[in-house]
């Protein structure tokens, strides 16, 4: 049977005490700091996912009348403001606006904006940003 042997300089001291522990903790430093920005970015992405919903649902609130009676909702900012739940508070802010196209066809331009605050500060990414999305939708006529 083979064994293996440490072989050392006589001359030479070798000193590994605490490696395994300063290795331990870079790696697990590391570690955190993905796991942190990965929370981070799977949360904007939710964000913005739903802020793009709630514009999506108050143009079409907004967008037809016949559909805004049979809804219990009462106003642009309310529908738009529904799927909003767990986005946290401050909610998003919900802004309208009417007008006509070039061929005469009226429409309707929801903007939602939401403050996005970020777990921790990113270097060159800015901590807190505004995510905001606007549809435009033609209204049906009555």
């Amino acid at each position: 049977m083979l064994r293996m042997t440490r072989v050392s300089n006589p001359g030479r001291t070798v000193r590994r005490r605490g490696l395994a522990s300063v290795e331990l903790a870079a790696v697990l430093t590391t570690l955190a700091f993905i796991c942190v920005a990965t929370c981070d970015y799977a949360r904007s992405v939710y964000a913005v996912v739903t802020v793009a919903n709630c514009a999506r649902n108050g143009a079409l609130y907004a967008s037809d009348t016949a559909f805004a009676s049979k809804t219990s909702y009462t106003s642009i900012a309310q529908a738009a403001q529904a799927d909003s739940g767990n986005l946290g508070s401050p909610g998003p802010t919900v802004s309208s606006t009417t007008g006509t196209d070039s061929s005469g066809n009226k429409y309707v331009e929801v903007t939602v904006s939401y403050p996005f605050q970020g777990t921790i500060n990113y270097p060159g990414i800015p901590a807190a940003f505004t995510i905001s999305r606007t549809v435009r939708a033609a209204i049906s006529p009555p």
